[in-house]
């Protein structure tokens, strides 16, 4: 025998659930496990949708094989749970709760996190063409709309919704399902509702603020989940427990708006079960007065600690010895971008001294004096385990901007008024988001891209970066996924250039996360940075850095910093965004600097207005991007590249670095328009005063261009190289000696600085005797000269024969050869000597002619040869 059920005090969802597994299962018995709700019941009375079996009637020694829908929990299935242990019996599930220890395992168990079973149910049907009756569509989709609210609770999916579609084009009714789950109360509602209202109390706990109702009714009340729905509209609340006494038994229904309590934890306690934010249990036999009492104890053992200082702190601090100049203070302030610096005496926290008090002092001519002499030493202080709400009131009232954070006299980290906002603000929105419906475009701050990852990232990356968080969270710090596969992630595409950073060392990191990838650990201590190196993946991990210019253009000095800083170093908004690999933040998606918002809007934007003068190789960067990713240049960006060069600064960047960038626009972009807007910006006068972008520049990287797609096309193994052709294409409008002080600018490898300049002259040189018609003496023309000089002498040419040339020289004569070799001449009876050259070579003009065809003709022509020379 086979039996479907599902949880007592049955839904719709329960009972579509079990309607759709009759579908799967055509020889199985509906069963219910206990009771169901009152408006279930007065559906089932109104139109007998499906045969249902009394549990009465079921002798479970029968049972083999028990489908349970919409629960796994043992304690919800009533006299069902005496047959989950019994030998042979096989169990199959299907739900959409979330997993816990305690769930019943089967053969077969499908869970998935959507609005509702229904959803999974229809999904299957659809899939195995097993499509519902109008009837059974509508009793899906009542499941489906009463789970999720009519699909406006925070945990609808997509899915739910194409579910929805699905079933109406099924003929599903949703008058039928309107008039079952009508959000009018009755009388006897109404009553029950203000009962609750008034009875209700308050507590606060670590920040939460909940409430408990309660009431009593003598008959079976039915669904007390919209009821529950109602008071958390009318409350400014973040989290509600409904107890109503009725028959002999206690219902409670719980709901939540934060993850700081989970009503499923709290419901489990009292043998039921549900979400994170929507639970509920029956409890037989209880006193109310007694429930709520261990109710509010349970509760409060359930609630997290809130945020506290460690959560949001940076660190590790830039901070000064007590005994440091007033004048070597200002330096450091400059060096690190801060405003405020900690004062240190014998390894322990003494004080505070802001900009405006150096200054001032500075201004006083007091720039030989101690900080000692001048820093604030009753500044308040917080350890790491303050509360965020006590931090927020200590800042307000006693006006402070910068919260030092102490452990054992010594300073761990710090909170500064920017950090307490941005917490503050994410809490804002968290509530915000699951107060209203999750359809609207999710908040920038705050936000978890968990399933992003694991939708987005192949199992194996996403496994590598689960593991990560564990090892950092084992090691004490933090971890976190940055750079281009962050920002590709969120514009949709993949890539899997995967870079860690941690808040501590990221060598020792490295190496553990190695040990446990039994992967291979190469590592670059001055820089704090390893690659690990496995079968089948690579990644980088670096410790979290800041960095300093000695002067502009030069190359930056590195320091350990926390990672905001590291950030901070970093060229444009959309490279800054980060994602914690953390366990218990997994998947937060890190914005310090509306990185998200200028992916949005397709928009270029320094991080701030020193960005070209420290690095001015970014603003090629800055074009190289926008034209990669068809983003605009910020206008402010935009006049800092122009500012940069009346500064003349460029001058101070080094021909290497600037060559690179080059390659990589070349590679990365389509050339033509990259160095069109490059002139625009005035940047190609970098890598030399004379370029310019002219109408026949233009028209030369265009054919170069094409005749790149050309040759691509012909599918060879040869490739030629790229950023050697762009750069021939880019300077062959300048004069002899410009060329050479071009390429002199961008310090190119010796031998590409050699074929750039001889490949220029020898291109004219080229087309200057090209011979037409005639393939022996262009096979002999072209027989010695590169690859890279061929492609550009035909993107150069504006003479289509000559083009045409060149191609049937790339194509066909230069792999022609002679079949005969000189062992071959050897047995037909010709000594060795300089005639094999002499005969081999007038052998490769008639196979150019095309007079030779095969061995048989080569053959011959040598025999008229040798007889022609009387050998």
């Amino acid at each position: 025998m086979e039996i479907i059920t599902s949880h007592i005090n049955a839904d719709f969802d329960s009972l579509a659930s079990m309607v759709a597994a009759k579908k799967l299962y055509p020889e199985a018995d509906i069963v219910f496990a206990g009771s169901q709700e009152k408006k279930l019941r007065d559906f089932i009375e109104a139109f007998k949708p499906v045969e249902i079996k009394r549990i009465r009637d079921i002798d479970p020694a029968d049972i083999k094989r028990l489908i349970i829908v919409d629960t796994k929990t043992p304690d919800r299935i009533g006299q069902f749970a005496e047959i989950i242990s019994k030998p042979g019996m096989d169990i199959h599930i299907y739900d959409h709760h979330p997993l816990a220890k305690e769930d019943i395992h089967g053969s077969m168990e499908v869970i998935e996190e959507v609005g509702a079973t229904a959803t999974i149910f229809s999904e299957i049907l659809k899939t195995r063409k097993l499509h519902p009756s109008p009837m059974e569509a509508t009793i899906l989709c009542l499941g489906i709309y009463e789970e999720t609210g009519s699909l406006l609770f925070p945990s609808t999916t997509e899915r739910d919704l194409l579910a929805v579609a699905y079933l109406i084009k099924r003929g599903a009714n949703l008058n039928i399902v309107s008039s079952f789950l009508r959000l009018e109360l009755s009388r006897e509602e109404l009553d029950i509702l203000n009962e609750l209202v008034q009875s209700s109390r308050e507590m606060i706990i670590r920040g939460v603020r909940i409430k408990t109702a309660k009431a009593s009714r003598e008959s079976y009340l039915g669904d007390a989940a919209h009821l529950a729905h109602r008071i958390m509209d009318m409350e400014d609340i973040d989290a509600l427990f409904v107890l109503l006494s009725m028959e002999g038994k206690i219902l409670m229904v719980a709901r939540s708006r934060v993850p700081e309590l989970n009503v499923a934890d709290v419901m489990k306690e009292f043998g039921g079960g549900g979400h994170p934010t929507a639970a509920a249990a029956t409890i037989k036999e209880a006193s109310l007065e007694m429930l709520d009492e261990r109710l509010a104890r349970i509760i409060s053992e359930n609630v997290k600690p809130d945020k506290v200082a460690a959560d949001i702190m940076t660190s590790p601090v830039v901070s000064t010895d007590w005994d440091s100049t007033i004048k070597e203070i200002e330096t450091i302030m400059t060096k690190y971008g801060v405003n405020v610096l900690p004062i240190i005496k014998n390894g322990k926290y003494f004080g505070l001294i802001s900009r405006e008090i150096i200054e001032k002092a500075l201004f006083h001519g007091l720039g030989k004096s101690k900080a000692i002499d001048f820093c604030t030493t009753d500044a308040a202080t917080v350890s790491p385990d303050t509360a965020i709400r006590e931090i927020e009131i200590m800042m307000i009232e006693q006006n402070q901007r910068f919260m030092p954070v102490i452990e054992k006299e010594k300073i761990t980290g710090a909170i500064t008024r920017t950090d307490l906002l941005r917490t503050l603000y994410e809490e804002f929105l968290r509530r915000s988001r699951l107060e209203k419906s999750e359809a609207r475009e999710k908040p920038s701050i705050g936000r978890n891209i968990a399933l992003l990852l694991r939708e987005k990232f192949p199992p194996l990356i996403y496994d590598l970066l689960k593991l990560a968080g564990e090892v950092a969270d084992q090691a004490g710090i933090n971890a976190y996924l940055v750079g281009g596969s962050v920002r590709d992630l969120l514009r949709g595409e993949q890539n899997l250039d995967i870079d860690i950073v941690v808040e501590g060392d990221g060598i020792s990191f490295a190496k553990v996360l190695g040990e446990r990838l039994h992967a291979k650990v190469r590592t670059h201590d001055r820089f704090g940075t390893a690659k690990i190196i496995a079968d089948k993946l690579k990644l980088d991990v670096a410790s979290a850095r800041t960095e300093y210019y000695e002067s502009p253009a030069a190359l930056p000095t590195v320091e350990t910093s926390s990672i905001k800083k590291d950030l901070y170093r970093r060229d444009f908004t959309i490279n800054t965004l980060a994602v914690k690999l953390n366990i218990k933040d997994f998947g937060l998606l890190m914005d310090f600097f509306g990185g998200q918002r200028d992916l949005r809007e397709k928009t270029l934007r320094v991080i701030h207005n020193l960005s070209f003068i420290e690095d001015p190789t970014r603003a090629f960067r800055a074009v190289r991007f926008s034209e990669r990713f068809g983003f605009k240049l910020s206008k402010h960006t935009e006049n800092l590249i122009k500012s940069t060069i009346k500064m003349n600064l460029f001058n101070r960047l080094s021909g290497t670095r600037l060559y690179e960038e080059l390659l990589l626009a070349f590679n990365e972009t389509e050339p033509v328009k990259t160095l069109r807007r490059l002139s625009e910006l005035g940047l190609l006068k970098v890598i030399h005063p004379n370029l310019a972008f002219s109408s026949e520049l233009e028209s030369t990287l265009q054919s170069m261009f094409e005749t790149r797609a050309w040759f691509n096309l012909l599918f060879l193994e040869e490739s030629p190289d790229r950023g050697a052709l762009y750069l021939m294409a880019l300077l062959s409008g300048l004069n002899e000696a410009e060329i050479k002080d071009a390429i002199e600018r961008l310090s190119a490898a010796p031998k590409v600085s050699e074929l750039i300049i001889k490949g220029i002259a020898q291109s004219k040189d080229v087309l200057r005797r090209l011979p037409l018609n005639n393939p022996v003496d262009l096979y002999h023309l072209l027989s010695g000269i590169s690859l890279e000089v061929l492609l550009f002498s035909m993107a150069v040419s504006r003479d289509k024969q000559k083009k045409k040339s060149i191609s049937q020289y790339l194509i066909e004569l230069r792999k022609i050869r002679p079949v005969l070799k000189g062992e071959d001449l050897k047995k037909m009876g010709v000594q060795p000597g300089p005639v094999y050259s002499i005969l081999l070579e007038e052998l490769l003009d008639e196979k150019l002619r095309g007079l030779v065809k095969g061995r048989e003709d080569e053959e011959r022509f040598i025999r008229g040869k040798l007889k022609g020379v009387g050998q």
